[in-house]
C-alpha cells in the first residue's frame, strides 16, 4: 500500500514567520480567555493556536503546508519533519485535532477541565515550535 498523498502548498521558509505571528495572537487571547473564564474560546483558540503552529514548524522545516480539508493531514506532516521531537510532538498535535468537532461544532460547551488540557496541549505544543524557529 503506497503513502497518501497530502495536498500541500509550496511557501518561502521566510513565511514560517507569518504563520508563527497567527499562533502568538492566538496563544496570547487563548491564555486571555482561560484567564477570563471563557472556556469555548480559549478551547477554540487552542485549535487556532496549534493549527497555525503546525503550519509555521512545517513551512520552516518543510518549504510546504498543508491545504488539506482534513487538519488531521498537517499531522502527518509534523511527524515528516527531520527533528527528534517531531514524532511526539505529531502526536500531541493529533490529540487537539481530535477536539476541534467538539470545540467548534457540538453544541454543549467545554467544561474548565477539558479547557485547562487542550490549552496545556496547545502551548506545549505551540512552544516547542518557537524553541525551534527561534533557534
Amino acid at each position: 500500500m503506497s503513502a497518501r498523498k497530502i495536498k500541500t502548498k509550496t511557501e518561502n521558509p521566510a513565511s514560517s514567520k507569518d504563520y508563527l505571528k497567527k499562533a502568538s495572537d492566538n496563544h496570547a487571547q487563548m491564555l486571555s480567555a482561560l484567564g477570563n473564564v471563557n472556556f469555548n474560546a480559549a478551547s477554540t483558540l487552542a485549535v487556532q493556536c496549534a493549527i497555525s503552529s503546525a503550519d509555521a514548524i512545517c513551512v520552516h522545516e518543510l518549504g510546504i503546508r498543508s491545504v488539506s480539508q482534513d487538519h488531521r493531514d498537517v499531522c502527518d506532516l509534523v511527524k515528516s519533519i527531520p527533528l527528534k521531537e517531531a514524532s511526539n510532538k505529531s502526536n500531541s498535535l493529533k490529540r487537539i485535532i481530535a477536539k476541534k468537532h467538539l470545540i467548534q461544532y457540538e453544541s454543549r460547551s467545554i467544561t474548565q477541565t477539558e479547557a485547562e488540557e487542550i490549552v496545556k496541549w496547545a502551548s506545549r505544543f505551540y512552544i516547542w515550535v518557537v524553541s525551534v524557529i527561534e533557534k
